[in-house]
């Protein structure tokens, strides 16, 4: 049974966490989604996680295309993982379940914590996974390194 991993953006911009997470998730072994809300919101991920490192390279996609299956990591907004992920990485706002965060092995939520809405969505979730049964830890990057903070 997977975890839903909070975590609550303080001082990092997303896409610095979010390539951290993604490096993280590859060296596992792992394919990844990453849920968004809408195309913008996407396309910029998408070319922020092309030109984040000049050193480095993170192979992803966004969805729509003839190799979706293949990709270790899929941009989308769909519901499903068409590319058979083991993570699921939920950006802007986007939903999981408790049966996703279940069915893999980690579900990471990823949201602003000076955006009143973004808290709210996120405490909202937190609530109706832990609800349903889920496993969930929250993650504060408030010390100026990520900690767990709490975990149910």
């Amino acid at each position: 049974m997977g975890a839903a991993y909070f975590y609550h953006l303080t001082q990092r911009p997303l896409v610095e966490t979010l390539t951290m997470l993604l490096e993280k998730s590859l060296a596992n072994g792992w394919r990844v989604a990453l849920r968004g809300t809408d195309r913008e919101g996407l396309e910029a991920l998408d070319r922020a996680l092309w030109t984040f490192s000049e050193d480095s390279f993170l192979p992803h996609g966004m969805v729509g295309g003839p190799q979706d299956a293949d990709q270790p990591v899929l941009l989308t907004m769909e519901d499903s993982t068409p590319n058979r992920a083991d993570c699921l990485m939920a950006v802007h706002g986007a939903n999981v379940t408790a049966q996703e965060t279940a069915a893999l092995e980690r579900v990471c939520v990823l949201f602003d914590g000076h955006d009143p809405m973004a808290l709210d969505h996120a405490r909202g979730l937190w609530k109706r996974l832990k609800s349903d049964g889920a496993s969930a830890q929250y993650w504060s990057e408030e010390s100026g390194r990520w900690e767990k903070k709490a975990e149910t």
